[in-house]
């Protein structure tokens, strides 16, 4: 088949993993990347032989381009996938889909009816790691599944990040920005979300810049830091992640689905690679180290080219973003009414990858 043309819009520092991974990838040709910042595209584009580069409209007004990869900050996600939409383009956008849902859900429906597809990071729960933990899911290898656990805990990116405000601000904080990862996958394993109750807040209303030029300044924190939740799944299953950018000690990486029979430790779901872990009562867990060599950011492009040429939905599908979008958004609304908040969305059911999937093969 013919390479899809992809175009990336934004060049800062996730696009040089997408540049990477998406010009070794033979289902896919990267024919432009368009930035505000022009110079700093044009040096991508240098980087990785890209053969167009300039403003946005280097990408979203270019009839060469087939696919937009939409790497902008979260605040214009749907501004700048609705420009591609409405352009003609197919869209695969960072994490997360929207700020809210009504905007995410206007952005599908117009995709829906220009008949063109959306996808939506994370892409790391299609990575060799998390799938062999889904796949012992779907084996029925823990039996029926019933609960879940995930934890990410860290003092916060304002210890180490130069210009962390956008992490505090409204659409950041642990949920929104680490979240997908975690919620995502606790999605797949278990099902779709259907109500959550959630307890947490903010340490402090004001946090400090630690490292570079703003060093000392200080800024004001929108987003919860904390976020303690319990998650109701369609299927029976509960789980419970807890999400802090408050915590001293820092306890990430934590990933479980626990069943009947068994229980199955996934990888770091922020990672492509990693250990799983089946545990079984009585037994010695067996434990399965998986590499993913040339796998990385990216491969949900791939998965969405491929779902299209076969006439199926793509696993990392705009409608699966919408549910974790609003599973995030009711976790932080609960926070701050305490009460229980119902989720009405359902993403579509979606198969594990089969074992071997690689997009380094056409």
């Amino acid at each position: 088949m013919t390479p899809v043309r992809v175009g990336i819009v934004g060049a800062g520092n996730i696009s040089t993993q997408y540049l990477k991974n998406l010009t070794t990838y033979p289902d896919v040709q990267v024919v432009a990347i368009g930035d505000l910042d022009q110079e700093r595209a044009a040096a991508q584009a240098e980087a990785y032989g890209v053969p167009t580069s300039g403003g946005a409209d280097a990408v979203l007004a270019n009839p060469d381009v087939d696919l937009v990869v939409n790497l902008t900050i979260p605040a214009v996600h749907v501004a700048v996938s609705e420009q591609a939409i409405t352009a003609g383009k197919d869209v695969w956008t960072e994490k997360p889909l929207g700020m809210d849902r009504s905007s995410a859900r206007a952005m599908l429906d117009l995709a829906s009816a220009q008949g063109r597809r959306v996808g939506c990071a994370p892409d790391t729960v299609l990575g060799p790691g998390f799938q062999t933990a889904l796949r012992h899911i779907h084996a029925g290898d823990i039996g029926t599944p019933t609960s879940g656990l995930a934890i990410f805990q860290t003092p916060g990116p304002d210890l180490w990040h130069p210009s962390p405000e956008f992490l505090f601000a409204r659409g950041g904080g642990p949920v929104l920005d680490i979240g997908p990862y975690y919620f995502t996958a606790l999605v797949l394993g278990l099902g779709p979300v259907t109500k959550v109750i959630a307890g947490g807040g903010k340490a402090r209303t004001r946090r400090l810049v630690h490292q570079g030029p703003k060093a000392g300044t200080t800024f004001p924190v929108e987003a919860p830091t904390t976020a303690n939740a319990l998650l109701f799944h369609e299927s029976g299953a509960t789980s419970v992640a807890v999400m802090s950018f408050d915590s001293p000690q820092v306890r990430v990486a934590v990933l479980e689905f626990t069943g009947s029979e068994a229980q199955v430790i996934a990888a770091d779901p922020n990672r492509f690679d990693g250990t799983v872990t089946l545990a079984r009562a009585g037994a010695d867990p067996v434990e399965t180290v998986i590499e993913a060599e040339g796998i990385g950011r990216g491969i949900g492009v791939v998965d969405m080219v491929r779902s299209a040429m076969a006439g199926q939905t793509s696993r990392a599908s705009g409608e699966l973003a919408f549910h974790v979008l609003d599973v995030m958004l009711a976790i932080e609304e609960s926070i701050e009414s305490g009460r229980e908040v119902e989720v009405s969305s359902r993403p579509p059911a979606i198969e594990a990858l089969p074992a071997g999937w690689s997009p380094l093969q056409a």
